[in-house]
């Protein structure tokens, strides 16, 4: 028994000294391939960053992405899902298929330089507050780093990037999901920049938005009011209504809106306004119904204005469905990579930032840090919420802000112009690598994973998208 129980523990120790072996030089090939092709990655998001394309409008951005993925190898597929700029880039050598999400839309009305003070760029219309050039430049980089060490080493895998448009209130990764594009990964992966370090299993809040149009009746506002039927009254009526209920509806919900038509000159009754609704609620169930109590202020406000009401859903995302299984793979690569250091240049420029911030939540170098994991939820929403319902999905946050900062703010669209983002881009495309290699090397990940899912969607649960069927809105942004 002694011989055997000895010679079963040597073997224990040679396999576990294999294991850190391969795994020693599976990062070595990941730091071989991040650094090959940093120059080319940072470039990418420099240039998706200048050309602050929103949603489904980013024809230069997406192609940008198309060519130095097929440039390295992937097999494109381009305008899924109806889509103009989504895309899929694929490369197989058989076995697990990892999902990489990669996004690269802008958000309107937050034009800035790189400067830490707020200026105003007259050759754009929108800027990334929200850091998507990093985000589809990182995951395209992990992808192509992913590739190469499959090539190397001949593991099965297969490494898919998803190019998805339209993040920002146009859902398009719903319209992937609805068309069927996941339903063969076996684990979906995805960063997002921001202020601190983390992979939290992190939870958001279901979302669903409409623009909802009044017509009325257009007259002299002085000569001859009443021959007028304001479509702007209809509009003020209904957000007066909304805002009276939110004294009565959940304390986790969100209810957030802007007019975006409203008249054009205060002499002349408006006769068309349009008013832009976003609902947000944790659970999907509770966004439906709190939904169908604003579409009942808004009919309320049309019969009350003598004007009629039509609405246009435009969006709808799941809340984020955590993964443990996954999330703790990620925080072990993100806790062994570690956090962002600045040298003394972006010291300065941070300084600098840190003092236009609004009561920030963090202090310089907290970017050098990893949060501790935990459970945690946010009360924006996202589409990747869909595809974590039905695919097991794992994602970090990345500290390519100064910590504190805000994102949709002009900070965050400065900061991403800088080496400062650039070194996050790097470090969320080391750990997405990292992660999918760990995946592929241990297929046992991705059974738990899938399994987690199952018992946290049930058994009976069947996807339906927020936003029904109606097709993708290409002009959301016009």
């Amino acid at each position: 028994m002694g011989w055997k129980s000895n010679q079963v523990q040597r073997l224990s120790v040679g396999l576990l000294t294999l294991f850190i072996a391969s795994l020693d030089a599976s990062q070595n090939s990941v730091n071989q391939s991040i650094k090959k092709h940093q120059l080319t990655f940072e470039n990418v998001a420099m240039d998706i960053w200048d050309l602050a394309e929103v949603g489904y409008q980013e024809y230069k951005s997406s192609e940008i992405l198309i060519n130095v993925l097929k440039k390295n190898g992937f097999k494109i597929t381009t305008g899924v899902a109806d889509i103009p700029t989504a895309f899929i880039a694929e490369y197989s050598n058989g076995g697990p298929i990892i999902g990489i999400l990669g996004e690269y839309d802008a958000l309107p009305g937050v034009m800035q330089t790189s400067s830490p003070f707020k200026e105003t760029r007259a050759d754009r219309i929108a800027g990334h507050a929200c850091g998507h050039h990093m985000f589809g430049a990182a995951s395209a980089w992990a992808a192509v780093t992913i590739k190469e060490w499959i090539e190397k080493t001949n593991t099965p895998g297969t490494i898919r990037f998803y190019g998805t448009p339209a993040e920002e209130g146009g859902s398009g990764k719903v319209y992937m999901v609805r068309e069927g594009l996941f339903k063969d990964v076996d684990v979906a992966l995805h960063w997002h920049p921001g202020s601190v370090n983390h992979a939290n299993p992190r939870t958001s809040n279901s979302n669903k938005s409409a623009k909802f149009t009044f017509n009325g009746i257009s007259a002299h506002a002085a000569g001859s009011p009443d021959k007028g039927r304001s479509a702007l009254d209809g509009v003020e009526s209904m957000n007066m209504m909304v805002n009276l209920m939110r004294e009565h509806i959940p304390q986790e919900s969100r209810i957030h809106y802007v007019i975006t038509k409203g008249g054009l000159a205060p002499n002349v009754v408006p006769d068309v306004a349009e008013v832009y609704y976003y609902i947000r609620h944790p659970k999907m169930q509770m966004v439906n119904e709190l939904f169908e109590r604003v579409v009942k202020a808004a009919e309320g406000a049309a019969i009350g204005t003598d004007t009629s009401v039509s609405y246009e859903v435009m969006h709808g995302n799941y809340s984020l469905l955590p993964n443990d299984a996954i999330q703790r793979i990620m925080y072990e690569k993100l806790t062994q990579r570690g956090g962002v250091s600045y040298n003394q240049k972006e010291q300065e420029y941070a300084e600098e930032i840190y003092q236009t911030l609004v009561s920030p939540s963090g202090k310089i170098g907290d970017q050098e840090k990893v949060l501790a994991y935990r459970q945690t939820h946010g009360y924006g929403s996202t589409d990747v919420g869909d595809v974590s319902w039905v695919v097991p999905t794992g994602g970090i946050r990345v500290a390519t802000w100064v910590p504190g900062t805000a994102s949709h703010s002009w900070q965050a669209v400065a900061i991403g112009g800088t080496s400062i983002g650039l070194k996050g881009t790097k470090l969320a495309a080391e750990v997405l690598s990292d992660t999918a290699i760990e995946l592929m090397m241990n297929p046992l990940i991705i059974q738990n994973a899938n399994q987690e899912l199952q018992k946290r969607v049930g058994k009976d649960f069947v996807y339906e998208p927020l936003l029904g069927d109606r097709l993708p809105p290409l002009n959301y942004r016009n």
